[in-house]
């Protein structure tokens, strides 16, 4: 059975969108991409609403990946589980994921870098505990030992201590030991690569 498109217009609230009308009622509204390339007095069948329909959840779905996206960069894993969640169809989660990737919006090797990079500045983690993270990530094994090839465990252990010490520089030698070795241990860093950064670290201070 065939419908014929009698008006189509922008929508008042939202000037993205824009609302079919078929055979003088109102059929559905589409984003101003999905209806691309409709006119007036076109001729539409089950198949073709049903494929405009498809082009206008992928279009939603795409859109709300990229919103993530512009506030940091994500993980396929993470984009995927987010349009998961938008309950998004497998098939239309698996377009965007390829298009993205295409375009180079999604790369794991580069977030994984990324997000390696952020931890060393802001909150430095041990080997352990970044390779953790990216695994939540969805980060596969290969692209975490690539990113954490040249991983300095000893520079961001003394990194993350030297960024706590000053909290605890008026403490008596063995609390601040104490409390910084406990915090570089919560961080995944192991005994001796602990030990090194608070000798390091409490002859800093002492410098002072």
């Amino acid at each position: 059975m065939m419908a014929t498109i009698t008006k189509l217009e922008t929508q008042k609230r939202d000037k993205e969108r824009v609302s079919v009308y078929m055979d003088g009622e109102f059929a559905f509204g589409l984003t101003a991409v999905a209806a691309a390339g409709l006119r007036t007095g076109q001729e539409l069948g089950e198949a073709d609403i049903a494929a405009l329909q498809n082009k206008e959840q992928l279009e939603k779905a795409k859109r709300s990946a990229l919103d993530l996206i512009n506030r940091r960069p994500r993980s396929t894993e993470e984009i995927a589980q987010h349009l998961r969640r938008k309950e998004m169809p497998e098939a239309v989660v698996e377009q965007v994921i390829a298009r993205l990737t295409e375009v180079e919006l999604l790369n794991d090797a580069a977030f994984a870098a990324y997000w390696i990079e952020q931890r060393e500045a802001f909150k430095p983690r041990s080997r352990l505990a970044l390779g953790q993270e990216l695994r939540q990530k969805g980060i596969s094994r290969s692209i975490i030992d690539g990113a954490l090839q040249n991983f300095d465990e000893s520079a961001a252990a003394e990194q993350a201590a030297r960024k706590q010490a000053g909290r605890w520089s008026h403490l008596t030698e063995q609390e601040f030991r104490d409390k910084l070795g406990s915090y570089l241990q919560r961080r995944g860093f192991s005994y001796e690569v602990v030990r090194e950064a608070i000798e390091i670290t409490w002859r800093e201070v002492g410098e002072v």
